[in-house]
């Protein structure tokens, strides 16, 4: 599956959410990753993120799509860290 995350945590866990996440995907913005993983991949990079977050003031989004072949991306202005697999 296809997943884009996108994430606002409190400033003393932003760098190990981000560090954790780019073991899985990939870095497209401040706070945002992209990319490919299996179902199990999946529930493992959530489990994990579990015990990084304090699920009380942190907040992350998964936006599940079947395959990069669904998705579409249009940039306007600077594209920070550009994924040439999927364009």
């Amino acid at each position: 599956m296809y997943i884009i995350i996108v994430y606002d945590v409190e400033q003393k866990r932003v760098a190990k959410v981000c560090k954790y996440l780019r073991k899985y995907l990939h870095w497209i913005q401040n706070s945002v990753f992209e990319g490919e993983v299996s179902e199990g991949k999946f529930k493992e990079l959530q489990t994990g993120l579990k015990r990084i977050i304090n699920k009380e003031v942190d907040s992350i989004l998964f936006f599940k799509l079947r395959a990069s072949y669904d998705v579409e991306k249009e940039v306007m202005g600077v594209e920070k860290a550009p994924v040439e697999s999927i364009l």
